[in-house]
């Protein structure tokens, strides 16, 4: 098990670094470009959500953890954010099933985050929002 992380500060123009820093992880364990573009998009939504979100209006840093474990092969990542409170997973799922036109704004990136992903866990443990998503490589 080797854990690898990187501190950013919560802006939109780090979801790059970010992504570039984990696809680094995921190249050199050899996961497959499908794993490689989800993960793209998750870290797109989640970290693009902190930056929008935890501390606004003023600013603040977002740890991001990435761990891959061999057997079962599979990827921990993990969002850490001394932001406001919130657990994303308390949102209703969108429903899907109605016309574009029906539905209501929001809520369909963290629904395709857990779509994308195998566990979707929330905590909220000393002051920190903690998001940790596995994916079954």
């Amino acid at each position: 098990m080797n854990l690898k992380s990187i501190i950013a500060e919560a802006k939109i123009e780090n979801i790059a670094l970010v992504t570039d820093f984990v696809n680094s992880i995921l190249e050199k364990n050899e996961c497959s470009m499908k794993v490689q573009m989800e993960i793209d998009i998750v870290i797109d939504e989640i970290f693009g959500n902190i930056a929008y979100y935890a501390y606004a209006p003023g600013s603040g840093e977002a740890t991001v953890q990435v761990e891959i474990e061999d057997s079962p092969k599979r990827l921990e990542l993990v969002f850490i954010d001394r932001g406001i409170p919130y657990n994303p997973l308390e949102n209703k799922d969108p429903d899907v099933t109605l016309d574009i036109e029906e539905r209501k704004i929001g809520g369909l990136g963290i629904f395709l985050v857990k779509e994308m992903m195998d566990e979707v866990l929330y905590e909220y443990v000393d002051g920190q929002n903690i998001l940790k998503l596995i994916k079954d490589l």
